[in-house]
């Protein structure tokens, strides 16, 4: 089974920009579908982004279409979220998230989870 590992976060000023990795160990990486979640105090774990074994197809949540970038690297085993124009709605614990099954990823129930790293943005 493929571990997960997240790092990246930091404080930015809002309209500020950072980069988020996720690095995987323990599995084939190209098996996985993998994805981006965030969890905002008090709030409920949501969607940020997937992105397909391959790296051809994506998908974004609304929210943040336009200023976020998901990524891979194969050859690196590594997933970067790029987050430009950041607001401070973006603050949240950031998990990184993978699955076999690409549908399980951008559905909300990826079965491999990392154990998140804070972003938060400030006025």
């Amino acid at each position: 089974q493929v571990q997960l590992v997240e790092s990246g976060g930091g404080s930015v000023q809002a309209g500020g920009s950072l980069r988020l990795s996720c690095a995987a160990s323990g599995g084939t990486f190209s098996n996985y579908a993998m994805g981006w979640f965030r969890q905002a105090p008090g709030k409920e774990r949501e969607f940020v982004a997937a992105i397909s074994w391959s790296g051809y197809s994506t998908y974004y949540a609304d929210s943040v279409k336009g200023r976020f970038t998901i990524s891979r690297d194969n050859a690196k085993n590594t997933m970067y979220l790029q987050m430009n124009s950041l607001k401070l709605e973006d603050t949240a614990v950031y998990y990184c998230a993978a699955d076999r099954s690409y549908p399980n990823v951008y559905g909300r129930v990826p079965s491999r989870w990392g154990q998140g790293t804070q972003v938060t943005v400030a006025s």
